[in-house]
């Protein structure tokens, strides 16, 4: 299949429309088991994947599901379906196209999989739900093709291992099944071949089109020290906006795109038309911006993450980044949204939130221009993942541990599960493991005589699919006004809980006050003109890239530093002169007093979490030394601990053997384990969230799972879900893994400079919010000092 039939190539013809050259390649590769398309954002990957589904079906038209199209987002497979049903139509081709989602009424679902449509678009929570039905062999039976889009950002989560593992389970279905992967921005395509298709697939990469049109926003006031949000900017921000048809201004956290719009809707005195997009609004609202944002009615949406992705809309001409990327991938993916056409250079700012990214700023911009994306190589596939596969397996009906155990390794990331670890999960799975096994609620499978296993109680179905998928929701309460009962959005529950009657806060742009909570509802009014709390949304928090740093570092050792502002090269300069400046391949320690105390500040470019962690445990280390450490602060860069006594020599501090044990001493006393086991024992079915009729609330499923993981730590160290635990803090949420690859790079080379004031690199640390106070012997003895300082005032010594 090489050529286009003469009813689509007349439909190109009438349009003024050719073929890209990777199209045409696609097509002609369309009988391979599998292939990954590598193409710029704007480059018509998707109709490269579609091409051989519709050329098929024109060629041989025939009833049932043909291909199926996977997308991570819902909004995505809905675009997908308006943009393939118009050709489709024009043509005159019997091919039927339908999307299914969260969103999809239950009558259309059931529909569905009576009578499929040739071409069903769907997301990998909705396929893995599809799959966990008995009738899903014949939903399936005539399934020819699997087109994934946005591959490499499935891959980043575990919904991609979730859906390699749908896959796997359609192949021993469907042996001649031939897939597709679709992906604009991947640093390594063959490892992300190797994710897709146990042992990897042919690459075709396109021709990646011209180089973005990106600089940095020159303002008329310099960054701040410290902080985030480019409030300082909102002046020029709005200036371009004013000079383009629509801009996309993408900020890194929620609360900071809310105060962005805030800040910016106060400034905007010739009333632009602007909108606000990000995932805690209400459904409705982010719908009304995505119709506006389609007709071409709004000149800026100030957005999350949630507009990152290949829906294209409209006529954006201009994206503007606040604040620093920190990741690469993620900022070229941003700017494909401007001009999304093929061989169209993108245009984008960057707008660096403070004086440390400026420095960021431009190690992204020159890293993009480079074509040098980043990322860090994947793991094994989750096990708790694969123990909910098995689940799914068993709501399908009964199967054979060896066949499935053969299945699931065809799944990349699964490609080295051994044997052992298999047995453990399905262990796990049927009986809840040694320390549960005598209760009835884990014992979910049972083997019978023929060696097939299958559900213990089939009713036990229905509970397992309300809970199937990875995305842990943040524990959230939803905002509504009174008067109406209109929703607004969501804000987490621990926000909700800090409020008072009287309380203002930002949601969807507006200032809005807090009532009441109701229901499980924040009944809330609108407030003019106060200035408001912000509320604490589950955005996420990036740390910089391993490789983003390591050209932070290059770039501040360059001998012209032209290429950034004046002030920033004389910051650079001044530190240089004043203390060190901190190099790729050694530690910077920096000592000094200041405001009464010892400050000790280490350098170690290993991205926020880990050197948040790693404040922790230095803290640790120092309190058992004798320094009296009373407290620290942690950016992506350096971490800063103020204490008693000062620090003679740091060498002691970095020692792997002693952070490790500090690690595993604070770990098992910490409430960051029991947050990683709630998402682990959630995915995994120990601790459903959903119930028929109800949702367990926030509090009730900490709770239930406290109450499991102090149960399992105490009776079964052991455990299998346990062990997931340890895996997933370290690489997660405390990304120790970064501190190891820190103190390999530096291999005990520690630069100590000792100075009798604040060093330039270190003053903006003394800015930053986040501070963590430790107790120890240090605080006691600064009480001790204050009191008796005070009985002294009184004249009681």
């Amino acid at each position: 299949m090489s050529a286009l039939p003469p009813i689509i190539a007349d439909w190109f013809t009438e349009k003024g429309w050719s073929t890209h050259p990777h199209q045409m390649e696609m097509l002609a590769l369309g009988n391979d088991p599998a292939t990954l398309l590598v193409a710029p954002t704007g480059g018509g990957k998707t109709l490269a994947g579609f091409l051989p589904t519709l050329v098929e079906l024109a060629e041989r038209p025939r009833k049932g599901l043909h291909t199926l199209y996977i997308s991570p987002l819902k909004a995505l497979a809905a675009d997908m379906r308006r943009n393939l049903t118009g050709p489709i139509d024009e043509m005159g081709l019997p091919i039927r196209v339908e999307d299914r989602s969260g969103d999809t009424t239950q009558t259309r679902k059931k529909a569905q999989r009576a009578d499929p449509p040739e071409i069903l678009l769907t997301t990998p929570e909705s396929l893995a739900l599809l799959l966990s039905y008995e009738d899903a062999p014949r939903m399936f039976a005539g399934l020819e093709r699997v087109v994934v889009d946005e591959l490499h950002a499935l891959a980043e989560s575990k919904r991609g291992d979730q859906l390699m593992l749908c896959l796997a389970r359609l192949v021993s279905m469907r042996p001649d099944l031939r897939r597709v992967g679709l992906s604009a921005t991947v640093e390594d395509p063959p490892a992300l071949a190797r994710f897709f298709m146990a042992g990897g697939c042919p690459v075709l990469t396109a021709d990646p089109g011209p180089d973005p049109d990106i600089r940095m926003l020159t303002t008329q006031t310099p960054p701040p020290w410290s902080g985030g949000g480019g409030a300082y900017a909102i002046p020029d921000v709005l200036e371009e906006v004013k000079r383009h048809k629509t801009t996309l201004i993408f900020h890194n956290t929620r609360a900071q795109a809310e105060i962005f719009f805030h800040n910016l809707w106060l400034a905007n005195e010739e009333g632009l038309p602007i909108g606000i997009h990000h995932g805690s609004l209400a459904r409705e609202q982010r719908q009304k911006v995505e119709a506006a944002m389609v007709a071409g009615e709004l000149r800026a949406i100030v957005c999350t993450g949630t507009l990152d992705l290949g829906l294209d809309w409209g006529d954006v001409d201009l994206v503007i980044q606040i604040g620093a990327p920190k990741n690469v991938k993620r900022l070229v993916q941003r700017i494909g949204r401007a001009n999304h056409r093929y061989n169209a250079p993108s245009k984008a700012l960057l707008l660096p939130a403070n004086r440390w990214e400026v420095i960021e700023c431009q190690a992204a911009l020159e890293a993009v221009l480079a074509r040098d994306l980043d990322g860090d190589p994947r793991g094994p596939g989750p096990r708790d993942v694969l123990c909910q596969h098995i689940l799914i397996v068993a709501c399908s009906g009964p199967f054979d541990e060896v066949e499935l155990f053969d299945e699931v390794r065809r799944a990349g990331g699964y490609a080295g599960l051994t044997r052992a670890q298999f047995d453990e999960a399905l262990d796990f799975v049927a009986t809840g493991g040694y320390a549960l096994r005598a209760y009835d609620r884990w014992q979910r499978l049972k083997q019978r005589p023929d060696g097939l296993w299958q559900l213990r109680d089939p009713r036990a179905a229905a509970l397992i699919r309300m809970n199937i998928g990875t995305i842990q929701d943040t524990d959230t309460l939803k905002v509504r006004m009174r008067q109406n009962r209109k929703f607004l959005g969501e804000v987490e529950e621990g926000f909700a809980a800090s409020l008072i009657p009287g309380d203002t806060f930002l949601m969807g742009g507006k200032i809005v006050r807090f009532e009441s909570l109701k229901e499980m509802h924040v009944d809330v009014t609108n407030d003019k003109g106060r200035k408001p709390k912000i509320a604490v949304f589950a955005g996420s928090k990036f740390a910089t890239s391993t490789q983003l740093s390591a050209r932070v570092l290059d770039l501040i050792h360059r001998r012209d530093l032209s290429a950034l502002p004046g002030h920033t090269q004389e910051w650079i300069t001044l530190q240089r002169e004043v203390s060190h400046l901190p190099e790729a391949g050694r530690i910077l320690v920096e000592s000094f007093p200041h405001d009464g105390r010892a400050q000790t500040v280490i350098y170690g470019f290993a991205g926020r979490g880990a050197m948040q962690t790693l404040g922790l445990l230095l803290t640790r280390r120092m309190e058992t030394a004798g320094l009296g450490p009373l407290g620290f602060v942690a950016t992506d860069y350096a971490t800063l601990i103020w204490s008693l006594h000062p620090v003679d020599d740091p060498a002691f501090l970095f020692s792997r053997d002693d952070l490790v044990a500090g690690l595993e001493g604070w770990l098992s006393e910490n409430a960051l384990m029991k947050r990683s086991f709630k998402a682990v024992a959630n995915i995994a079915g120990l601790t459903p969230r959903n119930f028929p009729g109800t949702r367990a609330s926030g509090r009730q499923a900490t709770f239930s799972s406290d109450i499991l993981y102090d149960t399992l730590r105490r009776y079964d160290p052991d455990h299998l879900l346990l062990n997931i635990t340890r895996e997933e803090a370290m690489r997660g949420l405390i990304d120790f893994g970064r501190i190891e690859e820190m103190l390999e790079r530096t291999e005990g080379r520690v630069d100590h400079m000792v100075l009798d004031r604040v060093t330039p690199f270190a003053a903006p640390l003394f800015l930053e919010v986040g501070k963590v106070p430790v107790d120890g012997m240090g605080r006691e003895a600064l009480m001790e000092m204050e009191a008796e300082r005070l009985m002294q005032e009184a004249g009681l010594a």
